[in-house]
């Protein structure tokens, strides 16, 4: 009977699109798209595709003509409404995608569209599906249907461009459908009471939407919880991932709990779950909140049965933030991101758990420290340092702790407190919690009972504090006393000189070494017949006395000397440097002292002969240890980017600036040149090539500031040849601060070398250059030398242009 019937209407159908083919009669016409709009209604819907089509390809015949405006919305359009959705939406999309842009047909298939989604033609869909009432298909028809669901926004404005309707638009599309499916999982609920099932879903982009809704519904309803479970298992492997990770990212509590009943134990019976939580989530990406590992990691605690995942995650972690090759290689915030991960992991761990596992957070926290602490970059040396501290204070290994000093910011602060639970305030009900261990359960934060006890002890205080009270008394204003010193501070540089050396009375060298700048300054002939000597004493002077101030004065004092006497002085620091028998710190601050004479010595000679308060300033305000703060040196080179770049769209900017008469350019050769000599020849205690990264950075970076200020000097072309093959070597480097002072190098060389000696003297090695600047600016790990390759690559470019054609400079 039923082939019978297909049959029948198969050929009905035939018949109504012949006569539609040939017909010139309105009412013949309109007969024709009643009779098709009843198969609708009584027969099989196996050929309604077909129908489709044919409407489509005659969208413009002329028998659609002769319907006026009211006949071909109710026949022509509701053939396209009212039928199996599917096969619409299949139909239409397909439509619009082959269709002419811009045309009458196109818009008339645009406006069935949205007729199509506001109608709620996309509820029926959905629970179709999961009624499994429709018509058998494929998997490659689910697939397809799936894709247009979800690249509907996408293939539309592809098609429609500026004419894009606002209801395809993501903002509008996702949350509509996130509403229809909302509708149909409330009523899959309703069909699961009545002993009804199933349903899928996809696309991370409506979680915004669901998971709200979700988290609401599953907090007290079973019914919703096996929904949920049940939806999340049939999601295609294809689309899991998104689904996962659109999941975790939509607004929870800061608990996982909503996580738990969304999900259940998902994450045990899906392979493709389990990599995507514990391993890519975790390692291989790095851009989700805080909140996101929280929840992930809070999910894998919640039930006895997913903890063992939690432990495999810790071994992943503890391998991962130890490793000294992730280290050196991955980005910075990536290892923050692991960092973060691995307290989180730590801090969920029962008493239990944490002794089972204290050899292996051993292990980590002294292998993961030194990796940390052997980096050239402050972040790093700081993260392990925080790390470190965190780790122990949860081991409690026999009772001592490490304790580091460091710089606080938000970073640290936040890293810190990742080890202390949230307060019950911040969260829901402990009741709330699925199969949690109790000793989990019970776990309270011990700093929270300190402040009730400070607090007692205050009021016991301050009770006692009444009975003796001296309140009647009026204090003695002490504001303005100063300590009296009974030493003089010297006068002569000679006096300074024989305190350093031979003098044992704290305050006598004290007092030298705080007059020793002014009297350095002030008298210059006689500075320059002890400058080298006294440079020697102050590079070997330690603070015996607990100094005030004591590295601050100690190069102010040497900066003086080396600015009054230039050339002996920078002879003698630049020799030291490469000496035997010297500190990493001494070196760098030989480095330290260098970088800021020549700040000093390149502002424009003023009138006076002496250093303006401007020059004052760069010397007060500069970083005792530029290197630490890259925001510095970054600073400058922005600037002088800036005022080589010619906008357009600012109107007239104002000529650069003419280049005035400094100190510096005639003996810049002096500080530059003599740091190139022995960095190739390793000494008993120092090899540059070798371990030493930290000296190696800040080396560049000296070169590199001294290459910058050395701008319009004579000496600057064979300063940027030097240094570019200097740099050359070492431009692979496997420490990022290394390959930061390399890129600055190159940049400081681009600004500061005329245009025509960098396309003369560096002609064969620019486009070598060139092509090594764009794979940096493509490939490195770091953020920070990606961006200082991109500004190089636009220098050259720009002084490429500028020099090939002088009178038509590019416009950036």
């Amino acid at each position: 009977h039923g082939t019978f019937l297909d049959t029948y209407f198969r050929l009905s159908v035939g018949q109504c699109v012949r006569t539609l083919t040939t017909s010139k009669e309105k009412e013949e016409v309109t007969k024709t798209l009643h009779t098709l709009t009843s198969y609708l209604d009584d027969g099989p819907q196996t050929h309604y595709t077909r129908t489709l089509q044919f409407l489509i390809s005659n969208i413009n015949a002329d028998w659609l003509q002769l319907l006026t405006v009211p006949q071909c919305t109710e026949l022509w359009d509701g053939l396209f409404l009212r039928g199996p959705p599917d096969q619409t939406l299949l139909v239409l999309m397909d439509g619009i995608s082959s269709m002419s842009s811009p045309s009458a047909g196109l818009d008339r298939l645009v406006s069935i569209l949205e007729r199509f989604l506001q109608s709620g033609r996309l509820t029926v869909l959905l629970w179709t599906r999961c009624q499994g009432t429709g018509p058998s298909d494929s998997p490659q028809l689910r697939e397809t249907l799936l894709s247009r669901l979800v690249a509907l926004p996408d293939l539309t404005a592809n098609q429609l461009h500026h004419h894009n309707k606002t209801l395809f638009l993501p903002q509008q599309y996702y949350p509509l459908l996130a509403r229809d499916m909302l509708t149909v999982l409330e009523r899959t609920c309703q069909a699961l009471r009545a002993r009804l099932c199933s349903s899928c879903i996809d696309d991370s982009l409506v979680f915004g939407v669901l998971a709200p809704h979700l988290s609401s519904c599953t907090l007290s309803d079973m019914v919703w919880q096996r929904v949920c479970w049940k939806l999340l298992e049939n999601v295609p492997e294809r689309w899991l991932e998104s689904v996962l990770t659109g999941m975790v990212q939509s607004y929870f509590s800061p608990r996982p709990d909503a996580l738990s009943r969304i999900m259940g134990n998902l994450v045990l019976k899906n392979k493709k779950a389990q990599f995507v939580i514990t391993h890519k989530l975790l390692l291989l990406q790095y851009k989700y909140e805080t909140r996101v590992l929280s929840i992930l990691l809070g999910y894998l605690a919640q039930d006895r049965e997913r903890r063992p995942l939690l432990i495999q995650v810790l071994r992943s972690l503890c391998q991962a933030w130890a490793n000294p090759s992730a280290v050196r290689h991955t980005p910075l915030e990536q290892q923050l991101y692991v960092s973060r991960a691995l307290l989180l992991c730590v801090g969920l761990l029962s008493d239990a758990e944490l002794q089972e596992l204290r050899s292996e957070l051993l292990q980590c926290m002294l292998g993961g420290m030194q990796s940390h602490l052997d980096s050239s970059v402050v972040r790093v040396r700081r993260m392990g340092m925080v790390v470190g501290e965190c780790l122990s204070s949860r081991m409690d290994v026999n009772g001592a702790k490490l304790k580091f000093e460091y710089e606080h910011d938000e970073e640290t602060e936040e890293l810190l407190s990742l080890m202390t639970p949230l307060s019950e305030e911040e969260t829901e009900p402990l009741d709330d919690r699925l199969d949690l261990p109790q000793d989990i359960k019970g776990k309270t934060v011990p700093s929270q009972a300190v402040p009730s006890q400070a607090a007692s002890v205050a009021q016991k205080s301050g009770a006692d504090s009444e009975l003796d009270s001296d309140d009647e008394l009026t204090p003695y204003d002490m504001s303005a006393d100063q300590e009296m010193s009974q030493a003089a501070p010297p006068r002569y540089l000679r006096d300074c000189l024989e305190a350093f050396l031979s003098s044992e009375d704290p305050v006598r060298v004290d007092l030298s070494l705080r007059a020793i700048e002014g009297l350095v300054r002030k008298n210059t002939s006689t500075a320059r017949e002890v400058s080298v000597e006294l440079s020697k004493v102050l590079l070997h002077m330690e603070d015996r006395y607990n100094t005030v101030g004591f590295l601050s004065l100690r190069q102010a004092a040497m900066v003086a000397l080396t600015v009054t006497d230039s050339v002996p002085v920078t002879e003698y620091l630049t020799t030291e440097f490469y000496s035997m028998n010297y500190s990493i710190r001494q070196r760098l601050d030989i480095l330290e002292v260098l970088i800021l004479s020549a700040q000093e010595l390149s502002q424009p000679i003023t009138d006076k002969g002496g250093p303006s308060k401007a020059i004052q300033r760069v010397t007060m305000n500069t970083p005792l240890y530029p290197g630490d703060d890259p925001i510095h040196w970054r600073q400058v080179v922005e600037r002088r980017i800036q005022s080589k770049t010619k906008r357009l769209s600012k109107g007239v900017t104002h000529p650069p600036a003419k280049p005035t008469p400094n100190r510096y350019a005639p003996v810049a050769g002096h500080f530059f040149f003599p740091l190139l000599r022995n960095y190739d020849r390793p000494q008993v205690t120092f090899d540059l090539l070798g371990g030493d990264h930290l000296v190696l950075g800040r080396l560049i970076h000296t070169l590199g500031l001294l290459m910058h200020l050395a701008v319009n000097a004579p000496v600057a072309t064979q300063m940027g040849r030097a240094l570019l093959d200097f740099v050359w070597a070492v431009r692979y480097h496997v420490d990022q601060m290394v390959r930061r002072g390399v890129l600055f190098a190159v940049c400081s060389i681009f600004l500061s070398m005329p245009s025509q000696s960098l396309l003369v003297e560096l002609s064969d090695q620019l486009f070598e250059t060139r092509a090594w600047l764009a794979d940096v600016a493509e490939g490195d790990p770091d953020t920070d030398c990606r961006n200082l390759a991109v500004q190089s690559l636009v220098l050259l470019e720009k002084s490429l242009k500028t020099e090939m054609n002088p009178e038509h400079p590019s416009v950036l």
